[in-house]
């Protein structure tokens, strides 16, 4: 079954490591160590990263290690709430491995040419806890509904494992 997604697909945190590992090695031909870069602004990889939480952070690669674990520099976290997005600033942001959902890089020539819009912060904020309260009472509703029919609830979002 193709659909149509194509590119490295990593299963373990080793796998990812071994897929930056090879490409920092390629793009900078040294005898040194693979992580040696002679100039550390001559890597710099933009890249998106979705938490388990859900939070999606974007910023600058700035080292890794065998267990995926991140560390990001002039770090955002971008709200997308409807066609809007907005942005606030972390600064350097240390990602424990086991919570990165995924990993992506962001083409800089392709990062301007969307259709989603950029609001203040402000904004944002309040129209994605207007998004939730919302989300929560269709649950509320769906949820006494099921009850009222006989059905068990099912409190998923609550429980995390």
């Amino acid at each position: 079954m193709n659909s149509g997604a194509s590119g490295p697909f990593f299963t373990t945190s080793t796998g990812l490591v071994d897929s930056v590992d090879s490409r920092l090695f390629s793009r900078h031909r040294t005898s040194l160590h693979p992580h040696y870069i002679a100039n550390p602004l001559d890597f710099l990889e933009k890249l998106v990263v979705v938490l388990r939480d859900g939070r999606k952070l974007i910023g600058i690669l700035r080292s890794f290690d065998q267990f995926a674990n991140l560390v990001l520099q002039d770090t955002i976290e971008r709200i997308y709430v409807g066609n809007c997005y907005g942005d606030i600033p972390r600064g350097i942001f240390l990602i424990r491995g086991e919570n990165v959902v995924l990993l992506g890089e962001i083409d800089p020539e392709r990062e301007d040419f969307t259709n989603l819009q950029q609001v203040p912060v402000e904004d944002i904020l309040v129209a994605q806890r207007e998004e939730l309260e919302s989300k929560q009472k269709r649950e509320k509703i769906k949820n006494q509904t099921l009850h009222d029919r006989g059905f068990s609830v099912d409190y998923m979002e609550t429980d995390l494992y």
